[in-house]
């Protein structure tokens, strides 16, 4: 189904089903905003106001006069000059996201382009014919949008159904004639967040899917590691006032619902470790942080983010140049939803390294064979150390890294794309130590030594591992094992949660109880902090509707 650009922006939902394939369209409304803009800039130019980037250079150039004459020459130097990013290319997601939050900035009628130049960017987007856009060189939002830009004028590459094409060739084959810019253009089609808003809904996206696989290959690790219930207590979690930490508890509870190997062990401790009994704390603020970010990013997509804006009427045009390119709130968000989702993924290193601890498992080494000739889960866990220890770094904000370009003239820099590219790389680290917890998960089930039944829906989960990995016996790379886990995580929505009443053949119990009043705990927070149900009983917020209808 398209997305529609209309009267109203995009939200990052939106930008994300664009991302995962879905066309674009602008709507009548939509597209006469970008028209009447552009009339603005002519009457800029006929009347000769100054306008930064229109007949002024730019950067620290900005006081240097742009003749008439110059205009078009400028807004295509502007593309060949800042057109300097490196290394490998951005992938085709985040390609396609960068392209939809820009024409949703076009649509909002303060750039000036041409729509001319708008429909270039939906028809290469539609065609899913993308610029070649490396990932690297950006301070704020200049070098990605240049090299998507470079395109629409001929030059540039593209990947089009598996080849790389040179820019003019590829517009030939989609039927379309190299743009030659008019004033403003340049400027407009490089300047503002939609780089960096792009790729966070991008984030929004993969994150929220990852914190609802979190969460139940965490009920996994705790019901093997025999936890004690009560650390979801829901009369208890009421008490801390946060909606993730209470919808996660909801969650951990139905997970769990009817688990014969948790029954078997209530009350045998006081309390469990941190990195068990804390699952809806942490995974709790993570999706508050999540909740928040995504406000921050909808607000990004609902302003206008040019310099200079154009506004007024024709009789009366006016030109704004302000910084709101600078996107300083939506860096700040993505470090923290980095760190939060860095911390989520630390503490599922932490119930790893306990499910292969024989210390504190009470299964065997290292989830292996016995007998000292395998391995087992030993070194994937180092795996998990690592790229822990790699999120630890990444995670360190880039809003903070500041930096002078421009001859002084830009003498603050808050790094929000490079935010967002950390951001995105954490998400997938996050991903793969999640996955290899839940490959050790799946084999704790096989190596499991209290003869009871484990939870359905957790039940659930370990057949559907073991439908593409069998039991490890050193027989294999485990590395490949990991792939096929991490490209679950990455590109499937987990298992439903179950409406308590189909989890299974067995009488009512009082475990079935504990599910329903779970299960009316989730309703209870859809109606207090705009949660909603799926269809099979999987909790999400709006900050999390794109990975579940995905």
């Amino acid at each position: 189904m398209a997305v529609i650009r209309s009267d109203r922006p995009l939200d990052w939902a939106q930008v994300a089903a664009v991302a995962a394939g879905e066309p674009l369209e602008l709507s009548a409304d939509a597209r006469a905003r970008i028209v009447a803009a552009h009339v603005l800039v002519e009457q800029i130019v006929a009347r000769g106001i100054r306008a930064y980037g229109v007949n002024t250079g730019v950067g620290a150039l900005c006081d240097v006069i742009v003749s008439p004459t110059e205009q078009r020459t400028l807004s295509r130097n502007i593309l060949m000059s800042h057109a300097v990013g490196v290394g490998a290319p951005l992938g085709v997601a985040e390609t396609r996201a960068i392209m939809a939050a820009a024409v949703n900035n076009f649509a909002h009628g303060h750039s000036g382009i041409r729509l001319e130049v708008a429909d270039q960017l939906v028809a290469l987007l539609n065609a899913d014919c993308l610029p070649e856009v490396p990932a690297f060189g950006s301070v704020g939002y200049l070098s990605h949008m240049a090299h998507i830009a470079l395109v629409c004028i001929g030059e540039g590459h593209v990947r089009y159904r598996g080849e790389r094409l040179k820019g003019r060739e590829a517009l030939q084959r989609l039927g379309l004639e190299p743009l030659v810019l008019e004033a403003k253009e340049g400027l407009s089609l490089i300047n503002g967040t939609p780089c960096v808003t792009g790729l966070a809904a991008l984030a929004l996206a993969r994150a929220a899917r990852l914190l609802d696989w979190t969460d139940i290959v965490a009920a996994m690790s705790f019901e093997n590691l025999r936890g004690q219930l009560a650390a979801f207590d829901e009369d208890s979690l009421a008490l801390r006032i946060s909606p993730g930490l209470n919808l996660v508890g909801a969650r951990m509870r139905i997970a769990l619902t009817d688990s014969g190997i948790l029954a078997a062990v209530i009350g045998q401790r006081t309390q469990d470790p941190l990195s068990m009994r804390t699952i809806p704390h942490v995974h709790g603020a993570a999706r508050d942080v999540l909740t928040a970010t995504a406000e921050v990013v909808n607000r990004e997509l609902a302003s206008i983010t040019d310099n200079p804006i154009v506004a007024g009427t024709p009789d009366d045009p006016r030109v704004y140049s302000q910084a709101h390119a600078v996107g300083a709130s939506i860096a700040l968000a993505m470090d923290s939803l980095a760190t939060a989702i860095a911390q989520v993924a630390a503490m599922a290193e932490r119930r790893l390294d306990r499910l292969v601890n024989p210390l504190v498992s009470g299964l065997p080494a290292f989830l292996a064979e016995p007998g000292g000739t395998c391995s087992g889960f030993m070194i994937a866990q180092y795996t998990a150390a690592s790229l822990v220890a790699q999120n630890r770094r990444l995670a360190l904000p880039a809003s903070l890294d500041g930096g002078i370009t421009s001859g002084l003239q830009e003498d603050h820099l808050c790094h929000a794309t490079p935010a967002a590219l950390k951001a995105l790389e954490i998400i997938d680290n996050a991903g793969r130590i999640v996955a290899i917890e839940l490959l050790a998960a799946a084999q704790a089930y096989d190596l499991q030594s209290i003869d009871a039944p484990s939870a359905p829906h957790t039940h659930a989960l370990w057949q559907r591992v073991r439908g593409v990995v069998p039991t490890y016996r050193d027989d294999r790379p485990l590395a490949d094992d990991m792939s096929i886990a991490f490209r679950m995580i990455a590109d499937q929505a987990p298992p439903p949660l179950p409406n308590p009443g189909q989890i299974g053949p067995r009488p009512a119990t009082s475990a079935d109880n504990t599910g329903l009043l779970a299960r009316a705990t989730v309703a209870n927070l859809a109606a207090a902090n705009g949660v909603r149900t799926t269809k099979g009983g999987m909790a999400i917020n709006d900050a999390q509707a794109a990975a579940h209808m995905a």
